[in-house]
């Protein structure tokens, strides 16, 4: 496969200044000289991209991914190393970037077209597509100093993705939309693999670079961690965040303490990776260092960006017992675990009976995975009904 993107030996390099001379006074003092620390963003990064495919960077905040992207963009130029780029690119990278404030979206998007490289003539062809894809038919012709922040995002993208790219890059920006309008970016993302484009994606939806991505490097302190398959370099990171999780995120007096919480499968096996209507227990096991009377045992249940799935607990079920003491577990059983395919995290707690005290609570204690089983896909949301579709035409008019 031929590259489109080729990265060596990059390094990227700030200065962080602990004063700056702000008089001349100053200046005089100190010689003309300010004090700073050097801060490398990037070191040594090699990376290569094929055209044609979709790659994506994550990482931790911090971690190089949007100075590499601008570094590939020739937004900013690297200390050291040389990046190569084949092909037409373009790059939605900060919101508004080529945005007039005083002029309309209809000017910005002429504005915005002519810095990407497009003739009067090209934007005239395109314009109305432009304007339907970003869905700003009734405020073309405002200021886009008036526009939300998921207005500037729609019309930004919508003009980047029509100047038909061989290179398209993405940051973080994205997330900015609602879901509707992500739901299209994701539909156009197909459109531009399936004619062939490459596209490289910056982004901490780590469902969304499975789902999009064929190749993803993870980025760590300017470096390269992992490069490789999406799902392996995906799940690496995961890990990574995970146990770093479990060692911050712990709470609670301490009189009956959670020893671990495990997802089972159908035969009592411990399980990372389940499967849509898939029979399993969640299991909180415990230790009790003194008997205790009427505890709530509860789990969260969310998805890896935050949507909330559900919050079952023993007191809500009815099952409340006189106490317990010593060892022992709690199962949550699920007949058809009804999750799509994704990653999710577990929070559990143990509290008194009148929710007020909390004994121990992790925010993260388990982390797995869900993939599709068979049958239709469905992607969009956090669970499937397992319905059925019927269609009956030519009846009559009721």
């Amino acid at each position: 496969m031929t590259a489109a993107i080729v990265i060596e030996d990059v390094s990227k390099r700030y200065r962080l200044y602990h004063e700056r001379n702000q008089t001349l006074k100053g200046a005089l003092m100190r010689r003309g000289r300010s004090r700073y620390d050097e801060f490398w963003a990037l070191r040594d990064v090699s990376i290569e991209i094929e055209e044609g495919s979709t790659f994506g960077l994550i990482g931790e905040n911090g971690s190089g991914k949007s100075t590499l992207l601008k570094c590939i963009a020739r937004i900013l130029r690297p200390d050291a190393g040389r990046i190569a780029v084949a092909g037409k690119l373009s790059a939605l990278l900060e919101l508004g970037a080529g945005f007039h404030q005083e002029l309309t979206g209809r000017e910005n998007v002429y504005l915005n077209g002519a810095i990407l490289g497009l003739s009067k003539k090209d934007i005239d062809s395109r314009f109305d597509e432009i304007i339907d894809f970003a869905g700003l038919e009734q405020f073309v012709d405002s200021p886009v100093k008036n526009y939300s922040s998921g207005m500037y995002v729609r019309l930004g993208f919508s003009v980047a993705i029509n100047v038909e790219p061989d290179i398209l890059l993405i940051d973080e920006i994205l997330a900015v939309g609602d879901a509707e309008f992500q739901y299209k970016c994701e539909r156009k993302f197909e459109d531009l693999k399936k004619a062939g484009k490459t596209i490289v994606i910056v982004s901490h939806a780590i469902e969304s670079i499975r789902q999009f991505c064929d190749r993803v490097a993870l980025l760590d302190h300017g470096r390269v961690r992992s490069l490789g398959p999406a799902n392996d370099v995906a799940s690496d990171y995961l890990e990574g965040v995970h146990l770093k999780s479990r060692e911050e995120s712990r709470s609670g007096s301490g009189e009956i303490q959670i020893q671990r919480v495990v997802l089972l499968d159908e035969a009592g096996n411990p399980i990372t990776r389940a499967r849509t209507g898939q029979p399993v227990t969640f299991r909180l096991v415990f230790s009790a260092n003194q008997p205790i009377e009427q505890p709530c045992f509860g789990f969260s249940l969310r998805r890896i960006d935050g949507v909330g799935v559900t919050a079952p607990n023993t007191h809500d079920y009815g099952v409340i017992p006189d106490k317990v003491e010593g060892h022992g577990h709690v199962d949550y059983r699920v007949p058809s675990l009804p999750l799509l395919a994704g990653t999710y995290d577990v929070a559990v707690s143990i509290e008194d009976q009148a929710r007020t005290l909390q004994y121990d609570g992790r925010v993260v204690a388990l982390r797995f995975d869900v993939e599709w089983q068979g049958g239709p896909s469905e992607w969009l949301g956090v669970v499937t009904f397992g319905g059925s579709w019927d269609i009956v035409d030519n009846e009559p008019p009721s």
